[in-house]
């Protein structure tokens, strides 16, 4: 028997889920080399690669092992959506039954037919990922009423947009075979309004995508990921690269060969001294770096704002001591806007 230690490197089986709009399959098509299963042509507006739209249960896994039985076709398999996926393998189960509808089975045994075949795919999908292809699945979200074994009453939640029951549930069987499990949304901060602090008015709308579990919402990783993470891929590449990436090996190179004696030496090449850019941005946290980006800022103006704005946060202070006490999550991203703007106002600011 074989016993390997450590961590495997491997393609990651990723879940998006969220509100229609927010932009799930945007996020999906920034994966490495896509080509996406696309059951609700929500991708004409992107130029990605593509098969045909599924017409049936039976395309779409014929479009799965196609990936499989064809290495290096794409480095990411892309299914949007799961829920409309759904759709097809009920579609199928009924006409395979010759059935008017999924509740037209005695004692519910459509959803267990529905279950295994919807199981099938996932198996498939498993395959591809064994095969070197992270598999993104993405998925609409709806709000369900939960109660806890343990805790009295009931409240609402986010949750997959699948078959949800207790004798069937497809969507638990999704949580369980992926390795990441996002939930995308709008987060939206409820300030006062009045100095009373009684009318209350709604700000932001920032996009964002939660990875561990909350009672809002599920959610999950292996990955170590952080709680809260700008909707952004360039946000999340960096952890799929440590846990599945293999470092890039450096091309052999081929050893110098000296000129003839009477052939005239070249001149030594000028190296122009590298520029040096203000601020360690290794130090910056990974959700951080995507927005210093976009908003053409630097490490060090963003510094700047948090020691004039905060005076227990001087410019010495290091971007882990502001992330262990939660500054980050709690005023850095919550503020993120009005920092740029602030930076950007600056009138002895030098262009970017």
């Amino acid at each position: 028997m074989n016993i390997t230690r450590g961590k495997v490197p491997g393609a990651k089986k990723c879940v998006l889920y969220g509100p229609e709009g927010i932009g799930k399959s945007t996020f999906a098509a920034q994966f490495p080399d896509p080509v996406f299963i696309d059951t609700e042509d929500s991708t004409k507006e992107l130029d990605v690669a593509r098969f045909d739209k599924p017409t049936s249960w039976e395309m779409l896994l014929q479009e799965v092992r196609h990936v499989i039985n064809t290495p290096g076709i794409c480095k990411t398999l892309i299914v949007d959506t799961a829920d409309w996926a759904e759709r097809l393998c009920v579609k199928a189960v009924c006409a395979k039954y010759q059935k008017s509808g999924i509740e037209s089975f005695d004692y519910g045994k459509g959803y267990t037919f529905v279950y295994e075949a919807f199981g099938e795919l996932l198996n498939l999908l498993s395959d591809a990922a064994d095969r070197g292809a992270h598999v993104v699945l993405t998925a609409h979200a709806a709000t369900r009423r939960r109660e806890q074994p343990d805790e009295f009453g009931t409240y609402d939640c986010w949750g997959l947009k699948l078959i949800d029951s207790p004798k069937c549930s497809i969507a638990n069987m999704v949580k369980e075979w992926a390795d990441l499990l996002l939930f995308a949304n709008y987060k939206v901060m409820v300030v006062a309004a009045d100095d009373k602090g009684k009318k209350h008015k709604a700000q932001g709308g920032r996009r964002v995508m939660y990875t561990t579990h909350h009672p809002c919402w599920d959610a999950k990783n292996r990955l170590s990921l952080p709680e809260e993470m700008p909707l952004d891929f360039r946000a999340l590449a960096p952890y799929l690269e440590i846990s599945g990436g293999r470092p890039a090996q450096p091309e052999p190179q081929a050893e110098p060969v000296a000129p003839p004696p009477s052939a005239p030496q070249p001149a030594p090449e000028k190296h122009e001294p590298p520029i040096k850019v203000p601020g360690d941005l290794m130090t910056v946290p990974a959700v951080l770096r995507p927005l210093l980006e976009d908003a053409q800022v630097s490490e060090e103006e963003v510094r700047e704002v948090i020691a004039k704005r905060q005076g227990s946060f001087p410019m010495g202070t290091t971007w882990e001591v502001m992330e262990k006490t939660g500054f980050v999550d709690g005023w850095v991203l919550p503020f993120w806007d009005k920092i740029v703007k602030m930076i950007q106002e600056n009138p002895d600011r030098l262009p970017f």
